[in-house]
């Protein structure tokens, strides 16, 4: 009996010292993961720490850091498309998304000459079209209402007290400069020394012709002197201002022809002058902004409306892809590529040139590389699901 348990107890101990050799070399070729946390990793069995779910075997691959492996059913079921860049041609033209917007030089602001109370407004609606010499708005004014009185009474004194002692020409066309700085016109100076009556109110008549973008006041309102009255834009011409990237921009002849297109208004185009490329590049978005200058004789153009501008260059011979193949998020360029059978690697590339579906890689990739133009999405889906980290976020734009 004692010989038995002795054989016993010696069995038990080689089936334990089996059991933990296997597992040790388990351990070496698998570890257990997460399926909704793949950043978790440990080398024994076990719950998720996080969500507390029971952990899985997942077998360790040797990949590189920047590399993933995809199994034959998961390239099917991804749709995985590679090709092989080369050498093209592309170029052409350059279309922008765009948005019409107001043409500054043709903004008019009418402000208060003088401090007063507006007793009454002609134009109360933002839209309206004013013509020149409108009837805008009357204004109650002391200060210019005593002006007025002076200005009779100084022509008054001239017909009574003419004389070479005082020099009332001068007194006068002083009283009157001081009215017409206050914003009177001739006209209304002219009728007022003609009539030696004053009125409590004063006409203001518009200085320029535009539709109203602004009417900041309302009748009864007090002004002070600066204070706008309403603001005027004119519409004759519109600037189509669309965003271009930086690496796009030595393609673009600053002041040369472009093209519009509004969605709006199909099957019409309108030619217009590139007038101003800013001079500051968004360091966030790396993008530009352009401004075409598009007459707009008949009023079709309205403020606001989305435009497509359309800008012709020369062709040029570079290394192209598809512009699906080329993953950005703001900062940076990214493309896979095929490294082996189902293995690819993310590679970082500096783009150039963008025409219809085609974009140029100005560096990252040489000719011959086989780059997935199709899938790449699901590539790095994938990628942060096996390795727990968004492949981009490792790389280095300065070390390019």
């Amino acid at each position: 009996m004692k010989k038995i348990f002795v054989i016993i107890s010696l069995l038990l101990v080689v089936f334990v010292s089996c059991k933990n050799k296997q597992q040790a070399k388990i351990s070496k070729d698998e570890y257990y993961t997460c399926s909704m946390h793949p950043q978790i990793m440990e080398d024994r069995p076990g719950n998720c720490p996080i969500c507390h779910m029971e952990l899985i075997v997942v077998k360790k691959t040797n990949t590189a850091a920047d590399e993933i492996m995809l199994n034959d059913e998961q390239e099917r079921l991804g749709n995985i498309q590679v090709d092989t860049i080369r050498s093209g041609t592309i170029g052409d033209k350059v279309v922008l998304t765009a948005t019409l917007n107001t043409d500054e030089t043709k903004v008019s602001s009418i402000s208060a000459r003088i401090a007063g109370r507006i007793d009454r407004l002609y134009f109360k609606n933002t839209g309206d079209y004013v013509t020149k010499g409108t009837h805008l708005y009357d204004l109650y004014s002391e200060e210019l209402n005593n002006a007025k009185q002076e200005y009779i009474a100084t022509l008054e004194r001239k017909q009574s007290l003419d004389n070479s002692i005082i020099d009332f020409d001068r007194l006068i066309e002083s009283a009157k400069t001081k009215l017409l700085l206050w914003g009177m016109s001739e006209s209304q100076v002219s009728d007022l020394a003609k009539s030696g009556k004053t009125s409590t109110l004063t006409s203001f008549y518009s200085t320029a012709s535009g539709y109203i973008m602004e009417l900041p006041v309302t009748e009864g309102q007090f002004v002070m002197e600066g204070s706008t009255i309403i603001k005027l834009a004119g519409l004759s011409s519109l600037l189509a201002e669309a965003q271009v990237y930086a690496s796009q921009l030595y393609a673009i002849d600053k002041g040369g022809d472009a093209t519009i297109q509004i969605p709006d208004l199909p099957g019409r185009e309108f030619t217009g002058k590139i007038e101003f490329a800013n001079p500051e590049i968004a360091p966030d978005t790396r993008v530009n902004l352009i401004r075409v200058s598009i007459p707009n004789n008949n009023g079709l153009l309205k403020p606001g409306m989305p435009a497509y501008v359309i800008i012709k260059n020369k062709m040029i011979n570079a290394l192209t892809l598809p512009i699906d193949a080329v993953l950005r998020d703001g900062k940076m360029n990214v493309v896979w590529v095929k490294s082996s059978k189902n293995a690819y690697t993310i590679k970082m590339v500096t783009t150039g040139l963008e025409s219809g579906d085609r974009i140029e890689i100005k560096s990252g990739l040489k000719t011959g590389d086989v780059v997935v133009t199709g899938g790449a999405y699901l590539i790095n889906s994938e990628y942060i699901f096996k390795k727990g980290a968004n492949p981009i976020a490792g790389h280095d734009m300065n070390k390019m």
